[in-house]
């Protein structure tokens, strides 16, 4: 347990180390800090918070920098402060009112300008879209094609093979059918399920129905979705000793797998969230930070903003900026998939 000057300490010297890239000594922390106390006193403090392993001493340096346990120290006060009220933030999403995928895209692009961090932001699972769409096309005599489009911008489109030749006037009776009973309703629901053994339909049409049920429910080859922005801002901003570790992370986005189980962990409703150096597993991304948020609507987790930089980034304007973002985000898919 930090007393309250060494946790004071500790915050100006992460904000110090963050807003110069140098090494912080005594001095520059009493003149630029404030603190009240001697240069003698905090030396001392300093001292103790580095046999803590909260700083380290560079080279012959008289000045401190934090270790990652000091950042995660920092950034453990940070989540725990109360949240304020979201502040406005330049995304404009009602221009992409009715595709969700625009709107992910567009908060990539927003956030990575305004923090110079590399932004993702994941996209809703499959079932928790919305059908927008619904073909059903007669390929040939008896192969079916469905297409469904969704909310999320993604589509599922299936053949059927059939024993004997399909009739033309089923085909069509199906497409109209299904659009009239799918568009609007979420993908895992209730009533997307029951659209496919409606007791009041015959039993040439229901068992037409059945075998088309899996375009509905199969999820696009790209359900696992990740939207970013910003990796040559990310390089402009990091000094020469982080270079290896934005060529590990290049190396990472190229699976995108492993940042989607990254954030998959951490995807509690309505909670921001931090991880720091070999807390984020994954090989690649050790040597960075993770600041995220997660967007949804009611008690519904859809998807997560998220930054990841070095771990000398602005902790407290990359948390500002994915709460801003997400809240704005939710807000949206409010609007877009309204209630089921």
């Amino acid at each position: 347990m930090l007393s309250e000057r060494q946790g004071g300490i500790l915050r100006r010297v992460v904000e110090e180390y963050v807003a110069t890239g140098q090494p912080v000594g005594s001095k520059s922390l009493v003149e630029r800090a404030g603190l009240g106390v001697s240069p003698s006193t905090v030396r001392q403090e300093l001292a103790e918070l580095e046999r803590l392993g909260l700083l380290t001493h560079p080279h012959t340096s008289a000045g401190r920098v934090p270790t990652e346990a000091g950042y995660r120290l920092y950034v453990d006060h940070l989540l725990a402060s109360p949240e304020p009220r979201p502040g406005s933030f330049p995304l404009d999403l009602p221009r992409a009112r009715a595709e969700v995928e625009e709107a992910l895209q567009a908060t990539t692009e927003v956030l990575s300008q305004v923090t110079r961090l590399l932004a993702i932001v994941s996209a809703p699972a499959h079932e928790t879209a919305l059908v927008r769409h619904v073909e059903v096309l007669l390929l040939q005599p008896n192969v079916v094609m469905v297409v469904v489009i969704t909310s999320t911008g993604g589509v599922t489109k299936l053949r059927y093979t059939f024993p004997e030749v399909v009739d033309q006037g089923l085909v069509s009776w199906a497409a109209e059918y299904l659009n009239e009973r799918l568009v609007g309703a979420r993908v895992g629901s209730r009533a997307a399920r029951l659209a496919f053994d409606e007791p009041a339909l015959g039993a040439r049409e229901r068992a037409f129905l059945l075998v088309l049920r899996g375009a509905v429910e199969h999820a696009p080859d790209d359900d696992r979705r990740l939207f970013v922005g910003g990796a040559a801002g990310l390089l402009e901003e990091m000094r020469t000793e982080e270079i290896g570790a934005y060529r590990s992370l290049m190396e990472a986005l190229e699976k995108r797998a492993a940042l989607l189980d990254v954030l998959a962990q951490r995807l509690d409703p309505r909670r921001s969230f931090a991880r720091v150096g070999e807390e984020l597993e994954q090989p690649g991304l050790r040597e960075l930070a993770l600041v995220g948020a997660t967007y949804g609507f009611a008690h519904q987790t859809l998807g997560a903003v998220s930054l990841l930089g070095p771990l000398r980034m602005d902790y407290e304007k990359a948390l500002h900026s994915v709460r801003s973002a997400a809240h704005e985000l939710s807000r949206f898919v409010e609007d877009v998939y309204g209630d089921d």
